[in-house]
């Protein structure tokens, strides 16, 4: 009878630690899903829906005319949209070289170039913002896009070059090395060997820097004053901030704009999902 116990025990046990597992799991889906659901079905009600969902399925695209009727927000769309995608071409030709060059050299030039982005990202983010705004005074460009997109690459450079350096210590040098003794030089052998297997780490460095440019709210807050430079981060705070109370406060229309604002992100990750998910997992592999 034991025994009979024991093993009918045993066979349960499995299926309910599957059963919890996949709960577990439901719960957590459930759990980043369900904001953004009710983000879309916030944006798509009407002014006199959005507190009374009990009234019905009543849907509307009105909101979203209402923030492309909106210039100020369209104006915020294009530049985010400017910012992120420069940031994030400029800061690759960099930090794709940069950590080349950490991986494959050694010498003088290569260990000073280390400390110095070592030294940088070791200082605490928030600490750059005051010197910026004086750097960018002082060099004419305050309140423009150059003074927006160089903070924005010099920050990308300094963590990214650590990232890159990883995933190209991860290509084997023998590659390389057969590439050499058939004649090709070392600028063709990386061009045609070398950053073709690295497509995975060139594409989580590509995806971060622009959802980090593309989320950016600080530096945008400090370096900008005039009204045509805002993004999208400060036309949400702006929209809040103009707001006479909590009543006045236009849920459907800041719900239109958080789905457009979510859009660009998610087609980034499902362009580059593949070769993120080789990239994440090659990256931490190698942990």
């Amino acid at each position: 009878m034991g025994m009979v116990k024991q093993t009918m025990f045993s066979e349960i046990a499995p299926a309910a630690r599957r059963a919890f597992f996949a709960l577990a799991v439901f719960a957590v889906c459930l759990l980043f899903v369900f904001p953004v659901l009710w983000l879309i079905l916030t944006s798509l009600r009407p002014v006199s829906g959005v507190y009374y969902v009990h009234r019905g399925f009543e849907f509307t695209l009105g909101n979203f005319a209402e923030v492309l009727r909106e210039e100020r927000i369209v104006h915020a769309f294009v530049n985010s949209g400017l910012i992120a995608t420069l940031a994030t071409v400029l800061s690759l030709m960099v930090t794709v070289s940069s950590g080349y060059m950490l991986s494959r050299f050694r010498g003088p030039i290569a260990s000073t170039w280390f400390g110095t982005i070592y030294v940088f990202r070791c200082v605490p983010y928030i600490s750059w913002v005051l010197p910026l705004y004086f750097v960018t005074q002082s060099w004419g460009i305050y309140d423009s896009y150059l003074g927006l997109l160089l903070p924005h690459i010099a920050v990308h450079i300094c963590f990214f070059s650590w990232l890159m350096k990883g995933f190209f210590d991860s290509v084997p040098r023998h590659l390389e090395e057969a590439a050499w003794l058939d004649g090709r030089g070392k600028l063709r052998a990386l061009f045609e060997i070398v950053l073709p297997v690295a497509r995975p780490g060139i594409a989580v460095a590509a995806g971060l820097s622009f959802l980090s440019a593309w989320a950016e709210v600080l530096m945008v807050l400090i370096l900008v004053d005039q009204q045509n430079m805002k993004t999208i981060p400060l036309a949400f705070y702006e929209t809040f901030r103009t707001a006479g109370g909590y009543n006045e406060v236009q849920y459907g229309l800041i719900a239109a704009m958080g789905v457009l604002y979510v859009l660009p992100v998610m087609a980034v990750f499902f362009a580059t999902r593949r070769l993120m998910v080789r990239g994440l997992m090659n990256s931490t592999r190698g942990l």
